[in-house]
C-alpha cells in the first residue's frame, strides 16, 4: 500500500512539473512574439524617421537657397563701413 502511495505521488508531480513546464514555455513564447513585434515596430519607425529627416534637409536646403536668391547675391563685402575714413 505504501509503495502504491509513493507511485501515485511520483505521477502527481511529473504531472505537476508537465503542467509547470507549460506554463512556462507559454510564458517565454509569449515575450518572444511581443519581443518581435516590438522590433519591427521600431524598424518602421527608424524608416520613417530618415524619411522625415531627408524631408527636412530638403527643406533647409531651399530656405538657405531662398535666402541667399533674396539677398541678391552680393559676394563683395563693403569695406567702407569697416574701414573708417582717415
Amino acid at each position: 500500500m505504501l509503495n502504491e502511495v509513493v507511485n501515485g505521488s511520483g505521477l502527481a508531480i511529473l504531472c505537476v512539473l508537465g503542467v509547470a513546464g507549460l506554463l512556462v514555455w507559454f510564458w517565454v513564447n509569449r515575450a518572444s512574439v511581443r519581443a518581435n513585434e516590438q522590433i519591427r515596430l521600431l524598424t518602421a519607425l527608424l524608416e520613417e524617421q530618415k524619411e522625415q529627416n531627408q524631408l527636412l534637409q530638403r527643406l533647409v536646403a531651399a530656405q538657405a537657397g531662398a535666402e541667399q536668391a533674396a539677398a541678391g547675391g552680393n559676394d563683395e563685402p563693403d569695406f567702407i563701413r569697416v574701414i573708417p575714413e582717415r
